[in-house]
C-alpha cells in the first residue's frame, strides 16, 4: 500500500512538471514586458535589441550544449536547416514583430493579441492532424469551449475596463524618471494604432507556427539545449543582418550599464535561452497547444505587475477577464489530462499504430 502511494505521488509530481515549467515561463515573460516597455520609453532602436537578445542567448546556451549534450547526435543539412526555420519562426520574426507592435501600441494591448496563439496554434494543429477536434466527446467540446473562454477573457481584460478597483497601492512607479518621453509615444500610438495590431497579429501567427515546428524539430533532435543553442545561432545571424539594414547609426549600438544592456541580457539569457529550453521540452512532453494554452495567463500576470510597479489602475474587466482566463486555462488543462490518460490505458498495439499513423501524417 506504500509502495502504491509513493508510486501515485511519484506521478503526480511527474504530471505537475509541465504546469511548473509553463507558470515559470509565463513569469519570466512578465519581467520581459516590464523591461521592453521601459526601454520603449528610453528610445532603443527594437531591431538592435533583437539582435542583442539572441547573441546573449547564443553565448549562454552554446556551452550549456557542449557541456551537458556532448553525446548528441550528428548534425546534419536537415538538422540545420530545422534550426535555420526554428530561428526565423521563433525568434526573428516573432520577436521582431512583437516588439515593434509594442511600441506602436502598448505592452497589455502587445500581450492581449498574444493571447490567440492558442486558437492560431489549434487551428494550424487541426491542419497537421496534430490535434484533434472530436466536437461529439466530452474532451473535445471542453476544450473548444476552453479555448474560447480564453480569448473572451482576453477580450475582457484588454477592451472593457468599468469600475477602478483598488486593491493594493504603492508608490513604485518605474516610468516616473520616463515620463517627460510619453508624449511623442502616445501620438504615435494613436497614429499606427492599426499597424501596431498587424504586426502583432504577424508575431502570433509566427510563434504558433513556431509551436508546430518545435514538434518536428524534437522529434529529429531530442536535445533541448543543443536545438536552442542552434536556434539561437541561427537568430543572432538573422536579426543582426536585419538590425543592419535597418539602423546604420553606430550609437544605436552602444550599451552603457542602464536598462538597454539589463534587458538585451535578460530577454537573451532568460527568454530566449532558459525559457525556450523550457517551451521546447514542454513541447515534447505535451504538446504544442498545451504550452500555447497558457499564454492568456501572462496577460493577467502582466496586468497585476502594471499595477504594482507601473503605477497603472486595475479595473472591473480585468478582474472579469482574470477570472475567465483561469477558467479557460483549466478546462484545456483537463481536457489534455483526458487525453493523456485515455492514452496510457490503450493497449500497446493501439498505441503504436496510432504512433504510426501520427508519423506518417506528419511526413506529408
Amino acid at each position: 500500500m506504500g509502495q502504491r502511494e509513493m508510486c501515485c505521488s511519484t506521478s503526480i509530481v511527474q504530471g505537475l512538471k509541465p504546469v511548473m515549467m509553463m507558470l515559470v515561463v509565463q513569469a519570466a515573460y512578465v519581467g520581459m514586458n516590464i523591461s521592453y516597455k521601459l526601454v520603449a520609453e528610453v528610445g532603443m532602436n527594437f531591431t538592435v535589441l533583437v539582435a542583442y537578445r539572441n547573441m546573449f542567448s547564443a553565448a549562454l546556451m552554446l556551452p550549456l550544449a557542449l557541456i551537458f549534450e556532448r553525446n548528441r547526435p550528428k548534425l546534419t543539412l536537415g538538422i540545420l536547416f530545422q534550426g535555420f526555420i526554428s530561428g526565423l519562426l521563433g525568434a526573428t520574426m516573432a520577436q521582431n514583430f512583437y516588439i515593434e507592435s509594442l511600441g506602436l501600441t502598448s505592452a497589455t494591448y502587445a500581450v492581449a493579441f498574444n493571447n490567440l496563439i492558442p486558437v492560431i496554434t489549434f487551428l494550424i494543429a487541426l491542419c497537421f492532424r496534430m490535434e484533434k477536434l472530436a466536437i461529439g466527446t466530452r474532451t473535445g467540446r471542453a476544450k473548444v469551449v476552453g479555448i474560447l473562454v480564453c480569448v473572451g477573457g482576453t477580450m475582457i481584460f484588454t477592451f472593457y475596463k468599468g469600475h477602478e478597483i483598488v486593491i493594493w497601492s504603492t508608490d513604485v512607479n518605474l516610468l516616473r524618471k520616463y515620463s517627460h518621453q510619453n508624449s511623442h509615444v502616445l501620438h504615435r500610438n494613436t497614429r499606427t494604432q492599426l499597424l501596431g495590431s498587424v504586426l502583432a497579429l504577424c508575431s502570433s501567427i509566427s510563434f504558433a507556427l513556431w509551436l508546430i515546428f518545435q514538434k518536428k524539430m524534437t522529434r529529429d533532435y531530442p536535445c533541448q539545449y543543443s536545438s536552442t543553442a542552434m536556434m539561437s545561432i541561427m537568430a543572432s545571424i538573422q536579426s543582426t543582418a536585419f538590425a543592419l539594414c535597418r539602423e546604420r547609426d553606430w550609437s544605436q549600438w552602444k550599451l552603457g550599464w542602464d536598462i538597454k544592456l539589463f534587458t538585451a541580457v535578460y530577454s537573451g539569457v532568460i527568454t530566449s535561452g532558459l525559457v525556450l529550453t523550457l517551451t521546447a521540452w514542454c513541447v515534447r512532453m505535451r504538446g504544442p497547444l498545451f504550452v500555447a494554452i497558457f499564454n492568456p495567463l501572462g496577460l493577467l500576470l502582466v496586468g497585476l505587475a502594471a499595477t504594482l510597479l507601473l503605477d497603472e489602475k486595475l479595473h472591473l474587466g480585468s478582474i472579469l477577464g482574470g477570472v475567465l482566463i483561469i477558467c479557460g486555462l483549466y478546462m484545456v488543462l483537463w481536457t489534455k489530462r483526458e487525453e493523456l490518460k485515455t492514452m496510457t490505458e490503450q493497449p500497446p498495439s493501439v498505441l503504436e499504430e496510432s504512433h504510426s499513423i501520427s508519423n506518417i501524417a506528419s511526413e506529408q
